[in-house]
């Protein structure tokens, strides 16, 4: 299992008119972190287009544990919280921290992959589950189905 955290740059454009995080930026967060594993660990957009398939999402949920601000040092780390043995369907979770010590938010997503061509839900091919079971697991990580 390899530790992932992203560093996250805070930008006005995040903020809502009370000047803290807006709800939508910590979503965008959560993409960009995993978008930057899987491109690091070789399930790049071009490798999925070439085999055809793409990760899709059936639900994204935010917990809001502490408002972060413009000038907070943020980073953002993925787990895995449970999947399938064949990685067909799994949740991710996500924890924002703020200044290395803070809960900011954890994000939870439950996804799957799609077979491009068919839109169907498919099994995906070795180079996903290579990636995907080098993603850490979380303390509360089960195996489902």
């Amino acid at each position: 299992m390899t530790n992932f955290s992203l560093p996250i740059q805070v930008r006005w454009s995040d903020l809502d008119p009370i000047f803290h995080v807006r709800h939508s930026a910590y979503y965008d967060w959560g993409s960009l972190c995993r978008v930057a594993y899987f491109e690091k660990y070789g399930l790049t957009t071009e490798l999925m287009q070439k085999l055809g398939f793409g990760p899709i999402l059936f639900r994204e949920e935010c917990v809001f544990k502490r408002e972060i601000r413009l000038s907070d040092p943020v980073t953002i780390s993925i787990e895995i919280a449970s999947s399938r043995k064949d990685y067909s369907r799994w949740s991710i979770r996500h924890t924002i921290m703020k200044n290395d010590e803070t809960i900011g938010a954890i994000i939870t997503i439950d996804g799957a992959f799609m077979d491009m061509k068919l839109r169907k839900l498919m099994v995906p091919p070795p180079e996903a589950t290579n990636v995907f079971s080098q993603i850490p697991l979380s303390h509360d990580f089960i195996w489902t189905g």
